[in-house]
Parts: C-alpha cells; sequence; structure tokens
C-alpha cells in the first residue's frame, strides 16, 4: 500500500528529486508574479524589480565580454521609452551574426540563480529561517529577469546562420545517427 503513495507513484522522478528546491522557490515565483502585476501599475514597484534588472543587464554585459560584442555602456535605471518603460540596457558596439544570439540570449543563465539558492538552502537538514524569507524577496525578480526582452529576441535573429547550422546537424544525426546507434 505504501509503494501506491510513493512520490514516484505519483510523479516523475525529476519532480521526487527536487520537490524540496520547486517547494522552495514556489513562494518566490508567486512573488515575482505580484511585482509583475504591481510594477505594470505603478513605477515606484520598478524598486523591487532592480536586482533582476542588474542581473539580466549583467548577463548581457558578461556574454559580451566573452564573445567580443564590446559591451560599452551599463544602466540600471528606468527610463520612459514611448508606452513602456526600459528598466536597463547595455550597448553593444560589435554585434555581428556569431555572437547575437548567445548575447541577446544570455538572461536565460539568471535562472541559475534561484535554482542555486534553492539547492544551497535546502540541503538536508534544512529548516526555515528568516534568511529564507530575505532570499525569496532577493529570488523573485530573477525569474523575471531571466527571459530576454523583444529587442534581445530581435537581436538573437542576428544569428540566423546558427539556425541552419543546427538543422544540417540535426538532419546529419538523423541520416547517420540510425545507422551508428
Amino acid at each position: 500500500m505504501a509503494s501506491l503513495l510513493s512520490c514516484g507513484a505519483l510523479a516523475p522522478a525529476w519532480l521526487c528529486r527536487h520537490g524540496d528546491m520547486l517547494l522552495y522557490l514556489a513562494p518566490s515565483v508567486l512573488l515575482a508574479l505580484l511585482i509583475r502585476q504591481l510594477s505594470a501599475r505603478h513605477p515606484f514597484f520598478f524598486l523591487f524589480t532592480a536586482a533582476g534588472t542588474a542581473c539580466h543587464e549583467l548577463a548581457h554585459f558578461s556574454v559580451g565580454l566573452l564573445t567580443g560584442a564590446r559591451p560599452g555602456s551599463f544602466t540600471i535605471i528606468p527610463r520612459r521609452v514611448g508606452q513602456g518603460w526600459e528598466l536597463g540596457s547595455v550597448l553593444l558596439t560589435r554585434v555581428r551574426w556569431y555572437n547575437a544570439a548567445p548575447v541577446a540570449l544570455a538572461p536565460f543563465l539568471v535562472v541559475l540563480l534561484p535554482w542555486m539558492v534553492a539547492a544551497w538552502r535546502t540541503r538536508p537538514g534544512w529548516h526555515f529561517q528568516w534568511l529564507d524569507l530575505v532570499l525569496a524577496f532577493a529570488v523573485a525578480p530573477q525569474f523575471l529577469a531571466c527571459w530576454p526582452s523583444k529587442v534581445d529576441w530581435k537581436i538573437a535573429l542576428r544569428s540566423w546562420p546558427y539556425l541552419l547550422i543546427l538543422a544540417a546537424l540535426w538532419l546529419a544525426w538523423r541520416q547517420w545517427g540510425r545507422a551508428w546507434g
């Protein structure tokens, strides 16, 4: 009877192994949704997104350095742009076809921060502490910052030759992968 109620019987193995981390991050995700709603209503709430904006722009800046995109200016001061707001920006002076996608999609790396915090805090023997409440507020903006903006996606399209390379690799794998495996 106990085996019918075990985690593996009810959920995928991955969820069973990482359920404590997902449970730890759930309040931060809910807080991120609340911050998103509030910041859409009033610019004051951009203060709560500052940590995420900084990480988002630092991801662009760091990957820009690593790929030769030559980052210039860096800002996380919100400014009005048309009908919306630009929360931060990095000026890249040498975006080419080979580095456009890595630099533009670098914010995906930001999602690793909440997972690293959750892995650290949910080690065996973990018990709730006041630090976890502070970390929930620090981690929440990272969930908002890990998605590239519309401008980022447009810049990523400059790397369209990657699509051809990936398509060729995929076709080669389909063709010859079956013969080897």
